[in-house]
């Protein structure tokens, strides 16, 4: 059968009424001829993607029917079974590869935004003919790393009193032991942020021309830190009073050559880990009270101790219709005690403690 060939829609204007007939007629046809061929397609289309589905789920029967066979035949060779949990994704956010659902759009090139703070500038020279013009300069800009040892004398003023005192200037703030503050700041962000361990921190500081003993550096590292632990409680705080949501993950931790707990608690703009040796309900609700100790025990925390199927006698010796605050531990176990409550029962206690940190958290609007 030949293909019928319609006149040329840009003649349109010069056409006969019969040849516009002709030409419309055409060109319906073929729109229905196009039609049916995208339903044929979308109906293909649809077959594929349901066989797809079906392959897919075969493909995961076959890797459970697979793993049960490993399963079996590491048991019948008195091998060590296979974990009961897959491994956390929290070390994944010590890599450089940001986290995210899809990966970021790529940084733009272009000039850099650095050159208007430049730190230091050098002419060169070039030797030109005689009769030579100077036209100007060609600027280059370029960026590089100094790191350059300083030993510094501070020369401090004594000076003797009438009065037969000794006055000694001050040295500036943040020099301890004769290290100066910035050599602290480069170990700690080596450590926190570079992960580097203090013996090859230790070989790096002395490799440069700065003398120092690893004993030293794990000072570095370990004492006088109230400033970062009060930055690190205080960001913590903000953002469990601030935060829409808290996200809550935990992993297994080595310390002190025993089994420890890292629990992860952060939002959309604060994240903070705390590492403990329990991972119990009262444990993490200590966690989420941050640096407050005390108890209170208020309509959550009786909310909290119905929820929990407590004795409602029990209960009920406690509930004064008004919330009562205790300092810390030792005052809430005696108000316990005298209400019948036997606080050295593990069991008995513990609901009434996970009731009293949660009634905390709530007094103070952390969650």
């Amino acid at each position: 059968m030949t293909k019928r060939r319609l006149p040329m829609v840009e003649h349109a204007d010069t056409l006969s009424l019969k040849a516009l007939r002709e030409l419309v007629t055409g060109l319906v046809e073929r729109a229905d001829r196009a039609d049916a061929r995208i339903e044929k397609l979308e109906a293909e289309n649809q077959r594929l993607r349901d066989e797809n589905d079906q392959l897919r789920l075969e493909n995961t029967r076959l890797k459970i029917d697979n793993q049960l066979l490993r399963d079996e035949i590491a048991r019948l060779k008195n091998l060590p079974p296979r974990p009961p949990f897959r491994p956390s994704g929290m070390e994944k956010a010590t890599g450089d590869k940001p986290l995210s659902a899809k990966d970021p759009a790529p940084r733009p090139r272009g000039p850099k935004h650095d050159t208007k703070r430049v730190t230091r500038e050098e002419v060169l020279a070039v030797s030109v003919p005689t009769g030579s013009r100077f036209k100007g300069y060609k600027d280059c800009f370029v960026r590089d790393l100094v790191l350059r040892v300083e030993v510094v004398r501070y020369r401090r003023e004594c000076w003797v009193t009438p009065d037969g005192d000794t006055i000694t200037a001050q040295l500036p703030a943040g020099i301890r032991g004769g290290f100066g503050p910035n050599l602290r700041r480069f170990c700690l962000m080596l450590h926190a942020h570079g992960q580097v361990t203090t013996q090859r921190m230790t070989t790096l500081l002395n490799d440069v021309g700065v003398e120092i003993s690893k004993r030293q550096v794990v000072r570095f590292l370990t004492e006088r830190l109230d400033g970062f632990h009060a930055e690190d409680a205080a960001v913590l705080h903000a953002g469990l009073v601030s935060a829409p949501y808290v996200t809550v993950d935990d992993t297994g931790a080595r310390h002190a050559n025993r089994n420890f707990h890292t629990t992860h608690i952060g939002g959309e703009h604060f994240t903070a880990f705390r590492t403990a040796s329990s991972k119990s309900r009262l444990n993490f609700l200590a966690l989420l009270r941050g640096n407050y100790q005390d108890y209170v025990l208020n309509d959550a925390a009786f909310a909290l101790l119905e929820d929990r199927q407590v004795d409602p006698a029990l209960a009920a010796r406690l509930n004064t219709h008004e919330p009562l605050m205790f300092a810390n531990r030792v005052p809430f176990l005696q108000h316990l005690a005298e209400h019948g409550i036997d606080i050295f029962d593990t069991e008995t206690l513990r609901p009434f403690a996970e009731a009293g940190i949660w009634g905390a958290i709530r007094h103070h609007g952390l969650v």
